[in-house]
């Protein structure tokens, strides 16, 4: 008889703990929630101000680049400086680059929906295009799309095609791969499916695997050479 009682004011234990429990449980997950609010409100005030400051930059970004123009190679110079772009530029891909007259990244006026960069050139033999544009769209159901210009290469000088480069000691050539094969990568994806966290750091590795690296040189270009470009110009 006393075991039975004492069985049932073990149980009546547990179950009163049990219900803590779960209250404490039920309490915290409506802090949580409310936590969550406020970082969803504090993500929109924070888009407001980089769209703000975006309108704010851009000016200086337009006095930045009529400046750049008058800097020979300025764009090349800087890609090859660059520890990441440099390896995905070929020696055909530097002779094009030397035509490059301006570099533009600019957000949509919703930053979170996207961005395009922009690579401007002088009349060159090598394609009709005074523009190239490459262009990322986020959506809000975590897809990217991606897409870019469809360059109009002008007879015999299209660089996707691989370019035979002889190497000392090697008695066939090798095909060099071009950077502008870039803007050949027009795809939807899911962003969390196939985007490594590291950047490749090598020309081989991207254009092996292209798709999944599209973004990845547009956020090196965007986030790291696009603000202060003049930092891997200098250093040569």
């Amino acid at each position: 008889m006393a075991e039975k009682k004492k069985a049932k004011a073990d149980h009546e234990e547990v179950s009163e703990v049990d219900n803590e429990l779960v209250s404490a449980i039920e309490k915290l997950q409506d802090v949580q929630d409310e936590l969550e609010k406020v970082n969803e409100e504090a993500s929109d005030k924070v888009l407001e101000v980089e769209q703000k400051y975006n309108e704010i930059r851009r000016p200086v970004y337009n006095k930045r680049n009529e400046i750049i123009r008058s800097i020979p190679d300025f764009w090349l110079t800087a890609f090859l400086s660059h520890p990441v772009l440099c390896d995905l530029l070929s020696e055909e891909d530097q002779k094009v680059f030397k035509h490059l007259q301006s570099l533009d990244v600019e957000d949509f006026k919703d930053v979170k929906s996207g961005y395009c960069i922009t690579f401007s050139f002088k009349p060159n033999p090598y394609f009709e295009d005074t523009k190239l544009v490459k262009v990322f769209r986020f959506s809000d159901e975590g897809t990217t799309s991606i897409s870019g210009t469809k360059i109009r290469w002008k007879d015999g000088m299209d660089l996707t095609n691989g370019a035979a480069v002889e190497k000392e000691g090697n008695k066939r050539p090798l095909i060099e791969e071009s950077f502008f094969k870039w803007f050949n990568d027009s795809q939807q994806k899911e962003t969390t499916e196939g985007i490594q966290d590291e950047v490749p750091n090598k020309k081989t590795a991207f254009v092996s695997n292209p798709s999944g690296h599209a973004l990845q040189v547009a956020d090196v270009i965007k986030e790291d050479l696009w603000p202060n470009p003049l930092k891997y110009f200098n250093n040569v």
